[in-house]
């Protein structure tokens, strides 16, 4: 892995039910073994996992591809990855 670019997990989303006033954890560098989720693979690296908390109960699309202008939801970017 690159330095500055992320590990693709999963060319598409991970489709995960969350529970409304809990903080989530996603990945930011690929190479979690929880994913979508951080589990702290990413240390000594730039990469720092990004904080989502759920304002509602109900399934979120966090991004497997790393490359979502809307991290850490889906955004479609895996649809443009070669």
């Amino acid at each position: 892995m690159s330095e500055s670019m992320p590990v693709v997990a999963q060319k598409g989303s991970y489709k995960i039910e969350v529970e409304a006033g809990k903080a989530y954890w996603w990945c930011s560098c690929g190479k979690s073994s929880k994913q979508p989720f951080c589990d702290g693979s990413h240390k000594g690296s730039a990469f720092s996992p990004v904080k989502f908390d759920a304002a509602e109960a109900g399934i979120v699309s966090f991004c497997g591809c790393k490359a979502s202008g809307n991290a850490p939801r889906c955004d479609g970017s895996h649809n443009k990855l070669p």
